[in-house]
């Protein structure tokens, strides 16, 4: 097996990225690094996240060590390293869903996060992590519903939402206040945002 892979190389894929680094700790080191927040060329980054993210949801048991690297991404200023964070974050927690108990208030900062793109997939994210951590389930959806409250203009913020119904979507069978819900999702039929009416559509399809 060798043991430099060259993270600039597009042809490598992620998965045996992930594979190679989960018996070469200098290897993890330099995925980790990746995805810092410092400026980085664009193959290496792409490639070090995608496979932290393909080893987060594989073999998340090399990473957890790495739990609080990812919160303290959380409160980076890039928002590359803020969406691979989120991503996995949300597969650790499938893994060890006590470590999110103190790590909540952190994550869902990311919903008023000035990056729709990153506001957007922690909202999506937020259902992964409220299935693998029932004791948190309902103070995420709370958080959730709460979203009119970030600070997003309203073109954002309609564009938020088409993350946070598709999020709701998969909470709602088994949601204590399935009301509330779906009064929240509703009141998007008015919402600027084509994508999030089309889920909007959809969710009121699926629970009638």
């Amino acid at each position: 097996m060798a043991n430099h892979v060259d993270l600039e190389n597009k042809l490598v894929t992620p998965d045996r990225i992930a594979e190679l680094a989960l018996d070469n700790p200098a290897l993890l080191q330099e995925l980790l690094a990746g995805v810092s927040p410092q400026s980085q060329k664009s193959t290496r980054r792409e490639n070090c996240s995608q496979a932290l993210i393909f080893m987060a949801e594989t073999w998340p048991e090399p990473l957890l060590p790495h739990w609080d690297y990812f919160v303290q991404l959380f409160k980076s200023s890039n928002g590359f390293s803020k969406y691979v964070a989120i991503y996995v974050i949300a597969s650790l927690t499938k893994a060890a869903p006590e470590h999110f108990n103190s790590t909540l208030e952190d994550y869902f900062m990311l919903l008023n996060d000035e990056s729709v793109m990153v506001a957007s997939h922690a909202a999506l994210n937020a259902a992964k992590i409220a299935l693998a951590c029932p004791s948190q389930k309902a103070e995420i959806i709370r958080r959730l519903l709460l979203v009119d409250q970030t600070h997003h203009n309203l073109n954002h913020l309609s564009l938020v939402k088409a993350y946070v119904v598709e999020a709701l979507d998969a909470l709602y069978p088994t949601a204590l206040n399935q009301s509330e819900i779906m009064g929240f999702v509703k009141a998007q039929n008015e919402c600027q945002s084509p994508k999030t009416k089309k889920l909007v559509k959809a969710f009121l399809k699926k629970y009638p």
